[in-house]
């Protein structure tokens, strides 16, 4: 092929400038696909019905697009070497020269289907999803030897069934989806080309048969598409041949076409509730938090894998859910069941109440049917309900209809030594907002005053004691009659939230309480004998109690001051011949009063018995 000419060379250059400033999406269009519904080798032949008739790039062009195709995603003047990962730095590189960046030693086109087996035609030959940038001793280290090699290992020689290639683990993913489109692309049908089969086994002696397939297949999910191989594969497809690799857009076709009809994996959440279609459902509460709190972390979910083949599963959040784990480039190895750990959470703030929610969907991409029920393309999508609850702030109120923030009440006036009068009041925590309010704690209370006359049943209420949203405590109060006087006591009780991210001080509530107690009215009475009438028995009494501290009424105290003295004759004289009680007369002024003490006591002291056996008997003189 002859030399390109000067100015294809400077507009290369070009575009090599605008590829690398330009921003890239790494999605097939969204029809490119529609036609592939097939499985097996229908899917095979509707694939290759997508991708063939592409442009084709001379192999000698290939030198300017590897450069673009493979470029260091960390810095545009270096390019990512195939097997040893090696990012030569090609700025030095003939700068000045026809080809910058080539100069036939620092590294050269890697055909990853050997240059042997694929005919003499130029698309294969030259088709940059066959070719990758390589070192030149590496390059002649491997030749044509077929690949293979367990992953997990360096790159190199190794010996799995015979002599094979391990393109190392960075590259095994790659080097297999490579593989797979050059299968399917290359099947005879184009003129000067020749059917391209990947094979079990090291079929080295093969000029159209590649080796082994049974290995590449355990690379495929092994090591799932990255960024810098769909970055590739986009630029293949928009800026040289037009076309693209089903198997790194779709890696869910290679089972079907390469392995069997019957893939046996099935997805399933740990913890999940399967439903009608056997998809399970996990619900995961993240919890409740107040306004203003922490967004609780991301929580971890564990999807569970039965079955021994391997198989991509898709991960799509929706609503405000997150997901540590997305998109539809995420596998199960081969060879054994398996599971993943997935951190799902909410992306969201509290700053206002509500619920705040999103769902997770795993969906299984295996496109067989053949594996049984909940198998591969039978397996239904399993989903993480994942919900947080964000609370107003709790409202401590008296009332249950409205916000009252005081209370008092008085006792009024009781007497003293009555029963304890009681009074009852209720806290409620007043929802803000309907099922969204955060419980209620009563922290403390402080009383002042005259705290020692009132008896409450006041106590704190807090962790498992919260008072939810709607709720009321009942309490009471009672006043203490023991003593005389008036009194009054306040207390104030401090409220906060219920102990959750964003809880606060909510502030006091006051409740006041009084009363006075007045001293007993009690009716002076002279019966102190209590035998329905005031008379001389009365008198004796009063006589043998004079003086008597802390008297009673049967000590002859009538008034009732503890003290049997005149006042108490005074009324006893006032009652004299009477029923008991309130006098029916006025009470003599004090020296009448004491003269008809003095009568009285004549007369009963005439009245006195006589120690004789005759009856005694009273004198009465004029």
């Amino acid at each position: 092929m002859r030399p390109l000419a000067t100015t294809t060379v400077v507009a290369l250059v070009f575009t090599l400038l605008a590829l690398a400033a330009r921003a890239q999406s790494y999605d097939p269009p969204p029809t490119y696909y529609s036609t592939a519904t097939g499985t097996g080798a229908t899917l095979k032949q509707q694939l290759n019905n997508i991708i063939d008739g592409h442009v084709m790039v001379s192999y000698d062009n290939a030198r300017f697009a590897l450069q673009v195709t493979d470029e260091d995603p960390g810095d545009p003047n270096r390019l990512i070497l195939v097997y040893n990962r090696v990012s030569l730095n090609t700025s030095n590189i003939n700068p000045g020269g026809p080809i910058p960046g080539w100069n036939g030693t620092s590294w050269n086109r890697e055909h990853t289907w050997p240059d042997s087996r694929l005919g003499s035609n130029g698309a294969p030959r030259s088709d940059l999803f066959n070719l990758r940038p390589s070192d030149n001793g590496v390059n002649g280290d491997r030749a044509s030897t077929d690949f293979g090699g367990a992953f997990g290992q360096t790159f190199g020689e190794k010996t799995d069934g015979g002599t094979v290639w391990f393109p190392g683990d960075a590259d095994a993913g790659m080097i297999a989806r490579q593989q797979f489109y050059m299968d399917v692309r290359y099947d005879g049908a184009d003129a000067g080309t020749i059917d391209l089969q990947l094979v079990n086994g090291n079929p080295a002696d093969s000029s159209t048969t590649l080796g082994n397939l049974s290995r590449m297949i355990e690379w495929h999910y092994a090591a799932p598409p990255d960024s810098f191989e769909r970055r590739r594969n986009q630029i293949i497809y928009d800026d040289y041949q037009g076309n693209r690799n089903p198997f790194i857009d779709r890696p869910e076709y290679a089972w079907s076409i390469f392995v069997n009809q019957a893939n046996d994996s099935g997805l399933t959440l740990q913890g999940g509730v399967a439903g009608v279609n056997d998809g399970t459902t996990l619900n995961l509460d993240l919890g409740r938090v107040i306004v203003g709190g922490g967004v609780p972390a991301a929580q971890t979910v564990t999807l569970n894998k039965t079955g021994a083949n391997g198989t991509y599963y898709q991960v799509t959040a929706a609503g405000l859910a997150t997901s540590s784990v997305t998109g539809r480039y995420n596998a199960f190895t081969t060879g054994a069941t398996g599971s993943k750990a997935i951190n799902v959470g909410l992306a969201t703030t509290t700053a206002t109440a509500g619920l705040r929610s999103g769902a997770v969907t795993i969906d299984n991409l295996d496109v067989t049917t053949g594996g049984g029920s909940d198998r591969g393309a039978n397996d239904d999508p399993d989903v993480v309900n994942v919900s947080l609850s964000v609370l107003s702030h709790a409202n401590p109120s008296f009332s249950g209809v409205s916000d009252v923030n005081s209370l008092a009440y008085d006792f009024g006036t009781v007497t003293m030594g009555a029963s304890a009068p009681m009074f009852s009041f209720d806290i409620f925590n007043l929802p803000t907002t309907a099922g969204f309010t955060a419980g209620l704690d009563l922290d403390s209370f402080m009383a002042a005053g005259d705290a020692s006359t009132f008896v409450t049943t006041l106590s704190p209420f807090t962790g498992s004691a919260t008072l939810p949203a709607g709720g009321g405590n009942d309490f009471t109060a009672t006043f203490d009659t023991a003593a005389v006087g008036a009194f009054a006591a306040t207390y104030t009780l401090a409220f906060s939230d219920e102990n959750l991210s964003g809880a606060t001080s909510l502030g006091t509530m006051t409740l006041t309480l009084s009363g006075t107690v007045e001293a007993p009215m009690f009716v002076e009475n002279a019966d102190f004998d209590a035998d329905g009438d005031v008379d001389g028995g009365d008198f004796l009494t009063w006589q043998r109690g004079l003086g008597t501290a802390s008297a009673t009424p049967s000590d002859g105290n009538a008034n009732h001051d503890q003290t049997v003295d005149a006042d108490d004759l005074a009324i006893w004289s006032g009652q004299f011949g009477q029923p008991p009680g309130p006098p029916l007369q006025a009470v003599p002024e004090p020296a009448g009063r004491w003269l008809a003490l003095m009568a009285l006591v004549l007369v009963m002291a005439a009245a006195r018995p006589s120690f004789s056996s005759s009856p005694p008997r009273v004198t009465i003189n004029g």
